[in-house]
């Protein structure tokens, strides 16, 4: 019998914390895990009834009308087996953390209809799970994305006690979730280093080029993780804002090694070529350093010439006692591998399409 009344005891306390949700947007009932009391549990719930200015016997009928009109736990359309959202509540946190990687794996492999509503509501009704849960969702939030978790994505990237923003802000990239913009570009001077950086990810999916006046700053951040991070997101945006400011970064540089602004601005191929090649001639050997640097990487044949000069006849060296020459002969075997990679790339298309 008192198996019996637990699991009933355990089935309500659902019911009412449906109901919560509807009145408040946030349950005060006694979470429940393992075994209930039911005394204790009914006592707990009645005096929550009390506050709320209804009878504890009125609430429970409606609470069992809202959980059945939601029927897949409200995971957007898709049917959830209870032992999965179970699984999120019940059991030790390391329980319930390798419950939510069981259910990525078969959200991924399999494409899992309960697994993916289950991390639907993990996300949906974020408040009412541990953060570490979360956290460990949002790491593989393509896998289970939606349109319908827009808004919950939105209240967490704004949830300063929650304190997942981070997280959330890696969500709202994986979702395309291009409303949470503005939040995002707010969030660039956070005091969390991890808020900073996958914000900063994120504007670099989401953004346009209107958020480029908000990322340029962050080119002269301290943390080179970070400046390597905005160069990345600002190279990914692209257009001629993102060049402007990567290399105006390049010619008054601030710090020694800018290996990621070589990388990236040779991302602007065919464009910033012509660019490159006339700061080749520069006075500082530095900069024609990091200059053999970027065009090796533009895979361009308009380079071949300039870096074979460079790599004959320059005995420049940088501050970090780095040769020219050396970097140009370094450049010159990137310039040919990505050539042969594209050569190679292009018969394999040519042989498709043939046949």
């Amino acid at each position: 019998m008192l198996g019996i009344a637990n699991a009933l005891s355990s089935a309500l306390c659902q019911c009412i914390r449906a109901t919560v949700d509807h009145l408040d947007g946030r349950s005060r009932v006694p979470r429940t895990t393992g075994v209930v009391d039911p005394r204790k549990w009914a006592a707990s719930s009645q005096r929550f009834a009390c506050r709320r200015g209804v009878s504890f016997f009125e609430l429970v009928p409606a609470a069992v009308t809202a959980e059945s009109s939601r029927g897949d736990g409200g995971a957007y359309g898709r049917a959830v087996n209870p032992a999965d959202l179970q699984g999120l509540r019940s059991g030790d946190l390391e329980t319930r953390e390798a419950h939510v990687h069981h259910l990525l794996d078969r959200a991924r492999t399999h494409g899992d209809e309960s697994a993916i509503a289950a991390l639907h509501v993990l996300v949906r009704d974020y408040r009412d799970f541990h953060r570490s849960l979360y956290s460990r969702a949002m790491n593989q939030a393509a896998v289970f994305a939606a349109v319908g978790l827009q808004e919950p994505l939105l209240a967490a990237l704004g949830d300063t006690r929650y304190n997942c923003q981070a997280w959330a802000a890696m969500g709202c990239a994986a979702m395309d979730i291009r409303a949470a913009v503005p939040q995002l570009i707010t969030l660039l001077d956070h005091p969390q280093w991890i808020v900073r950086g996958e914000t900063v990810t994120a504007l670099g999916r989401l953004g346009d080029a209107s958020v480029v006046p908000s990322l340029r700053p962050l080119l002269g951040d301290q943390a080179d993780w970070l400046r390597q991070r905005t160069a990345d997101a600002l190279a990914r945006i692209g257009g001629d804002a993102a060049l402007e400011a990567l290399w105006h970064e390049f010619e008054h540089r601030r710090f020694p090694r800018i290996g990621y602004l070589a990388s990236t601005l040779a991302l602007f191929t065919p464009e910033v070529v012509p660019r490159l090649l006339a700061a080749a001639d520069s006075t500082d050997p530095d900069q024609r350093y990091w200059v053999a640097v970027a065009l090796g990487s533009t895979g361009d044949d308009r380079a071949v010439l300039t870096l074979e000069r460079l790599m004959a006849g320059d005995r420049g060296v940088t501050v970090f006692d780095g040769e020219v020459r050396t970097a140009a002969k370094k450049a010159l075997r990137t310039l040919r591998r990505i050539q042969a990679a594209i050569a190679e790339r292009e018969g394999a298309e040519a042989q498709t399409k043939a046949c």
